[in-house]
Parts: structure tokens; C-alpha cells; sequence
């Protein structure tokens, strides 16, 4: 029997392992109306394809390994909302009982502060976030944008195209984003100067404030392609779509962002991505496993040295 037990067991973490973020709902109902694990969405929507999902992907691939009751809550308002409509759905989980509430985007940083000071008990995590003085519920998470920016960029130029573009999101004010573009352009460099190349680089942030879809982006996109751009990557949300229909119709070429977009458009060469879903199953098993004063309080920055 005890090894029939051992058997079990092992099937078991084997299975749970396995299982594809896509394969767990979106949506689940506690018995008691209690949810364990909360996650407060970015601008833009929960299925983005991007942002937003890789980061949902990873409070739901954690809930269901660890058999806890998740909840997601999107502010008010969509891409108009204001720091008060982001209290109030951080408000709104709160009074759910959660021990952890996962929060996507630079944008929450000062709801999160008022929300944070007010329920001291819950454990807040502020994904491409950072810390707060007197706050030691919170862990920001932040990134080494730069590495995955810099390998598809490298990458990209390996591959023959020598005709590229950026549309980064934020409007240039976003860190994240920044350091995508930074890294893209010099690992597109790199490769340039091992193979004797030049490369061609239109860098823009116009039409990619609010990471939105637009026809003003999608026609940016489509004047760089008719003018001889090859690949473009498109950094920022649900930009993506945008970039997307502009190459299909020049049988252009995209590099995707922060999650696998290749399954959105053929068009889509590589992604670059930085492991969102993986960054807050580690953070939520720091909690789990009594070490939440290694990150708690602070901000940690993670790339490739972190896995």
C-alpha cells in the first residue's frame, strides 16, 4: 500500500507539471465565496495575448498545482481607468480573503501603496513593479528586459533581416518597454558587426501610450513596411494587433512580445520573452515555502542568472 501511495504521489506532481495554463479556467467558484489567490489585470483585457494573460497564466498554473482558489478582478473604466478604480478592485479582492494578490503593470503602483498600507495581512506582488519604504507586503518584480530584447534582436538579424522596426508601448515612459528596445537594438547591432552588415532600424512610441490596437499604429506599421521594412517588433500589449495586420498585409514579418505570439499570426518569427507566468509561480512559492522576507519589502530583478 505505501508504495502504491509513493506511486500515486509521483504520478501526480508529473501530471501537474504537464498542464498547459490554457487548460485551467479562467473563472472558478469557491464553495465559501473565499478566494486564496487574487489578480488585479493591467490596462487592456484579461485574454491579451500578451501582458496581462502571461502573468494570469501564472497565478493559475500556481493555483492549480497547489489546489488554492483564484480570482481575477479588472478596474473599472478599461484603458480610461484611474488609480481609484484600481483601488477599488484591489479593494474588491481584498474583502475576498486572499493571503496573495498579484498585480500586473507599472500603472498600479499608487493604488497599490494606499491598498497595501490598509491590508496588512495580504501579500501583495507587483509584477514589472518595485518596493515601497515602510511596505514590507509588497515584492516588486522587474525584469532584465534588455537580455530577451537583445537575443531576438541578435537573433532576427541572424536570420537575414536587416530592415527592422520598433513600436514600443508607454509612450516611452515605460521602463520595461524601454529596456526591450534598448536590448533589441543592440543585439541586432551585434549580429550586424559579425557579419559585416549594416541594419536599418526605424525606432518608434507614437500611438503606443495606452498599448492599445490602432488604426493610427497600423498605419504607421503599414508605411514602414511599404517603404522596405522587414521585420517589426511590436512591444507593447495588445499593439500587437496592430503590427500583425500591417505585416500581413506586406508580407512583413513581427517579433512578439513577453508571451508566445506565434499562435496569434503566422507572420510572428519570434517573441521575446521574459517568463511572466514563471516569475510569479516562484514568487508565490517563496510565500508558500516561509521565505517571503527574501522578497518581501523589496524589489528583485530578474533575467537570465534567475532562470
Amino acid at each position: 500500500a505505501l508504495c502504491m501511495v509513493f506511486a500515486v504521489c509521483a504520478c501526480g506532481k508529473k501530471a501537474a507539471s504537464a498542464v498547459s495554463a490554457d487548460a485551467i479556467a479562467d473563472e472558478m467558484t469557491s464553495k465559501d465565496g473565499k478566494y486564496e489567490v487574487a489578480f488585479i489585470t493591467d490596462v487592456g483585457q484579461l485574454k491579451d495575448k500578451s501582458f496581462n494573460q502571461g502573468t494570469f497564466d501564472g497565478v493559475k498554473l500556481y493555483a492549480s498545482a497547489n489546489g488554492k482558489t483564484y480570482k481575477y478582478y479588472q478596474p473599472a473604466n478599461g484603458e480610461q481607468a484611474t488609480d481609484d478604480d484600481r483601488y477599488d478592485a484591489m479593494k474588491a479582492a481584498a474583502d475576498n480573503g486572499p493571503k496573495i494578490i498579484v498585480c500586473a503593470g507599472f500603472m498600479q503602483g499608487n493604488a497599490l501603496a494606499k491598498a497595501a498600507a490598509e491590508f496588512t495581512d495580504v501579500k501583495f506582488i507587483f509584477v514589472d513593479g518595485w518596493a515601497f519604504d515602510g511596505l514590507n507586503n509588497i515584492a516588486g518584480i522587474a525584469f532584465k528586459e534588455e537580455q530577451c530584447g537583445y537575443l531576438a534582436g541578435y537573433a532576427t538579424v541572424k536570420e537575414g533581416y536587416t530592415k527592422l522596426g520598433f513600436c514600443g508601448g508607454g509612450g516611452g515612459t515605460n521602463p520595461a518597454c524601454c529596456r526591450y528596445g534598448y536590448g533589441f537594438a543592440q543585439g541586432a547591432a551585434a549580429a550586424a558587426a559579425e557579419a559585416g552588415k549594416v541594419v536599418d532600424l526605424n525606432y518608434s512610441w507614437l500611438y503606443g501610450a495606452s498599448f492599445s490596437a490602432s488604426p493610427e499604429l497600423q498605419t504607421l506599421a503599414n508605411g514602414w513596411y511599404e517603404a522596405g521594412t522587414e521585420a517589426i517588433f511590436a512591444c507593447g500589449g495588445s499593439m500587437f494587433a496592430s503590427v500583425a495586420a500591417a505585416a500581413s498585409a506586406n508580407d512583413g514579418a513581427v517579433i512578439g512580445v513577453d508571451v508566445d505570439q506565434s499562435f496569434e499570426s503566422d507572420t510572428v518569427i519570434t517573441s521575446a520573452l521574459k517568463g511572466l507566468s514563471d516569475s510569479v509561480v516562484w514568487a508565490c512559492g517563496k510565500i508558500d515555502a516561509g521565505k517571503w522576507d527574501e522578497i518581501g519589502g523589496q524589489a528583485v530583478s530578474l533575467g537570465a542568472a534567475e532562470n
